[in-house]
């Protein structure tokens, strides 16, 4: 009677729980979803703005020496932001990732609105900046912010961070099931029931108040790119697959390339150390200005590029009278150095749109080659799709985001099959060459650069799963252990073993945990807070 008793007592202090991270998720959610929404307006916004007064340089040559000086003064102001605020750098991706980790930590506030300010900058400059990536950042910190709010432990905190970048990616990009793959796949590179939990929680309020607002706005709530058809093309037909394989091999090794001009610009920035690191984001503004003003396309993040090269659109070519292949073959070279540019000077700017841009304008590019070796044009559309998949996938090493991600931005289902291929031949490529995700990499190299402040140490400490604790009962893979910590050995009564994920843990087991902590870290909290207590 008593076990009865006892596993009663269990299973409703599991159910509190997961209802605790329902209903932070939920105001995660609501907060991302806010926060996110008011900041793509925004972005759009000040996108368009920018693309308006270039026009206007364009047109009077004669006042160009005036944007230059606005780039100059603007890559002062940044580059003096990052000197007092270094979380913001980059993306914020890979910050994200750290702090959802629980390798790093940063106040939630100032990550917040630093990288909202400084983003929304340098989208209203010109450059070649997209809003995806700080949504990401934006959504973790409302996370962040709502578990500190709350005074929720290390744990909690983890999984509403997690949640809350989803959150703000779901937003970003109006694709709720990207959001919820990437935690898994990019954001904790594992899947457990909290994760799950916190990320739908978060997700669903946050998408659900972003469409609420954007149509209270007046705004369109729906699919991304609508400017592609896939109905006259018959994706049954052998030769095609034959195309998509040529296309996407060609453009996962441009992703190869991309991915060693990004780390080749880093440590070529790393160099330029005058004004005391503010001279380095001198260059990416002022190519940005040249960029901006050789083509509209090179501004941005990259939607309306890549909606031009959609059958629906009226096309690049009414850029350049050039023929349509010389325009994007410039446009993608531009982006793509451009985006480099910025990636290795560390600009607060999103790359994860611009990145889909290039792989898209590869696609194009692609198209044209194959048409030449006798494709049907109905296919054009999907290849140049398939293709952007393959480049996203070569570069940031997640192809089941890549996929789904593919598919909710055309909100069709139809060619699930070819970009599975696509994505394949990407993400081979990448292993060919034997690249890391570059947002991973760019997280290492973040950690190695504030080894001080992040110093690692090696620990080794047992712990005794306590009845009603995380752990307690489940299979040690769906159990979120801290990052850098292995349970390397569990004693149960008389008897020990080496565990493998499928190992179920019971109350009472003692458990040999090895790892890695690094300095400010939070592991022993949040193994105490999964586990149960430490033992001798």
């Amino acid at each position: 009677m008593s076990g009865v008793k006892e596993r009663v007592k269990h299973i409703r202090k599991q159910f509190g729980y997961g209802l605790q991270i329902v209903l932070v998720g939920a105001l995660t959610g609501t907060f991302a979803g806010v926060v996110v929404t008011l900041y793509t307006v925004l972005a759009a916004m000040a996108e368009e703005f920018s693309r308006g007064y270039y026009g206007f340089f364009r047109e009077q040559p004669a006042f160009i020496p005036l944007l230059f000086a606005a780039l100059l003064l603007g890559a002062v102001v940044v580059g003096g932001t990052l000197r007092f605020l270094p979380v913001i750098r980059g993306s914020g991706i890979p910050q994200t990732e750290g702090a959802l980790r629980g390798l790093m930590r940063f106040k939630w506030y100032r990550a917040l609105t630093g990288m909202f300010a400084a983003s929304l900058f340098t989208i209203f400059m010109g450059l070649s900046a997209g809003a995806e990536g700080p949504s990401l950042m934006i959504g973790g910190a409302c996370g962040y912010g709502t578990s500190d709010l709350l005074r929720r432990n290390a744990l909690v905190r983890r999984y509403q961070i997690t949640g809350g970048a989803c959150a703000g990616l779901a937003v970003a990009f109006n694709a709720p099931l990207t959001g919820m793959v990437f935690a898994f796949e990019e954001g904790q590179k594992r899947f457990t029931p909290e994760v799950f939990v916190c990320a739908f929680s978060s997700v669903v309020f946050a998408v659900l108040v972003r469409n609420l607002l954007r149509s209270a706005m007046g705004l369109e709530i729906g699919a991304y790119f609508t400017t592609f058809s896939f109905a006259a093309a018959d994706l049954t037909q052998p030769m095609f697959y034959l195309y998509v394989l040529f296309a996407s091999a060609v453009c996962g090794l441009a992703g190869v390339g991309f991915y060693f001009l990004v780390f080749f610009a880093k440590r070529l920035f790393a160099r330029l150390t005058f004004w005391k690191g503010v001279g380095k984001m001198i260059v990416p503004f002022l190519l940005a200005g040249a960029a901006g003003l050789l083509t509209a396309y090179a501004m941005g993040g990259g939607h309306e590029f890549i909606s031009a090269l959609g059958s629906g659109s009226a096309g690049p070519e009414r850029v350049f009278s050039s023929p349509v292949w010389v325009t994007v073959l410039v446009v993608v070279i531009v982006k793509l150095l451009v985006t480099v540019v910025n990636m290795g000077a560390g600009v607060p700017c999103g790359a994860f749109i611009p990145m889909l841009a290039v792989g898209a304008g590869l696609g194009a590019l692609m198209s044209y080659v194959c048409a030449a070796m006798g494709m049907q044009a109905a296919y054009a559309d999907a290849l140049v799709i398939i293709c952007m998949a393959a480049f996203f996938t070569a570069v940031v090493r997640a192809p089941v985001t890549g996929v789904v991600m593919t598919l909710e931005l055309t909100w069709n289902f139809a060619f699930l099959l070819p970009v599975l291929i696509g994505a394949a031949a990407g993400y081979l490529m990448g292993e060919l060459f034997r690249t890391r995700p570059v947002y991973e990499r760019l997280l290492d190299e973040m950690l190695a650069e504030s080894a001080e402040e992040y110093k690692v140490r090696a620990f080794a400490a047992r712990f005794r799963v306590k009845a009603g604790s995380v752990a307690a009962g489940r299979a040690l893979r769906d159990v979120l252990f801290p990052q850098d910590a292995r349970v390397t050995r569990v004693e149960r009564g008389e008897e020990h073993f080496i565990p493998d994920g499928n190992t179920v843990l019971l109350p009472g087991d003692i458990l040999t945990v090895e790892g890695e902590e690094r300095a400010g870290g939070e592991t022993a909290e949040a193994l105490a807070e999964t586990v149960g207590e430490e033992t001798d």
